[in-house]
């Protein structure tokens, strides 16, 4: 356990930075703007100690406050919201404010000093950022197919025609500008391109999934195979109780990036000469669709974890 000395927790909003300093007990509340942080640096530097913050990640309120804090020397980490609920839940508190938050937060950080997430370094934030915007998009293109779709059904696609027509036009070349802008941030650090090179030698995974394992699983390589697929959410949960055995369902993990791995199954199910045969035998077994497209996605994301981890190009026959 570290120092209490050491631990600051922040709740971050758009507008205000809740605080509280384990050390002395004392809350503080400062505006999440630059004159804010800059409030926050020089109280901070009088503290006697050296500081450990730590504070939510809440949809990238928090990211100008966390680049500012590094920028200057301090340690500070991004905690995942349910780990802070669950920690709320196991003692008791069901209030919620930001001063409470804070003391939450700060509380975690003593509980599990080793919990958290570094900031990634600039091209890795850029990355992330436009892999995030890139899915955006499909999603927004995703939506509008299923509407000119449902107006075909109701007679009346013709009259809007060129409107749908324009605006897919719209977002398939800003999904394209975004897919040249990924591969260029790529290119441009060495670190990045043999990452991405060793991860598109396994077939299935391609220039989006190789950029969205970079992007959101920057640790990749450097985990177990199991904590790879946990966070992904490809592992299979337990739900046994005595001599009752529940059926495993997968849970938690990356959201966009498991959708991301969905799709690099389908693919891998065709053309990768180790997944091939095992989505193949789980089809004559009688396994739902599902269920082989999960068991792809977590042989590509263990996989890819162990090209990384090697430094060695995929080759055929070559365990995962």
């Amino acid at each position: 356990m570290i120092p209490a000395t050491a631990v600051i927790g922040i709740d971050v909003s758009r507008d205000w930075l809740d605080g509280f300093c384990v050390s002395s007990g004392q809350h503080f509340r400062l505006p999440n703007t630059a004159e804010g942080h800059v409030q926050l640096l020089a109280w901070i530097q009088q503290l006697p100690d050296a500081v450990r913050i730590g504070f939510e990640a809440t949809g990238g309120q928090e990211w100008a406050l966390w680049a500012y804090l590094v920028a200057a020397g301090i340690e500070a980490v991004q905690l995942a919201p349910a780990q802070i609920k669950a920690f709320a839940r196991s003692r008791g508190t069901r209030a919620k404010t930001g001063r409470i938050d804070a003391v939450l937060i700060a509380g975690f950080m003593q509980f599990r000093p080793e919990a958290g997430r570094i900031l990634p370094h600039g091209n890795l934030r850029i990355l992330r950022a436009l892999t995030t915007r890139r899915a955006q998009i499909v999603d927004m293109r995703k939506r509008l197919a299923a509407q000119i779709c449902a107006r075909e059904k109701q007679g009346v696609a013709d009259d809007l025609q060129e409107l749908d027509s324009t605006l897919k036009a719209v977002l398939d070349g800003q999904v394209s500008e975004i897919e040249q802008r990924i591969e260029r941030v790529i290119t441009q650090e060495e670190s990045l391109a043999k990452k991405a090179r060793l991860l598109r030698s396994i077939p299935g995974i391609g220039p989006v999934s190789a950029a969205m394992l970079i992007a959101e699983m920057p640790q990749l390589g450097r985990m177990t195979a199991g904590e790879a697929a946990a966070m992904t959410g490809l592992a299979p949960v337990s739900h046994d109780s005595g001599a009752r055995r529940g059926r495993r369902t997968i849970a938690g993990g990356r959201r966009s990036l498991r959708h991301v791995l969905f799709q690099a199954a389908l693919a891998a199910a065709c053309h990768n000469p180790l997944l091939k045969p095992l989505a193949t035998r789980m089809k004559e077994s009688g396994k739902p669709h599902k269920l082989i497209i999960i068991a792809g996605a977590r042989r590509l994301v263990v996989t890819a974890n162990a090209v990384l981890k090697t430094a060695t190009p995929w080759q055929t026959g070559k365990a995962a």
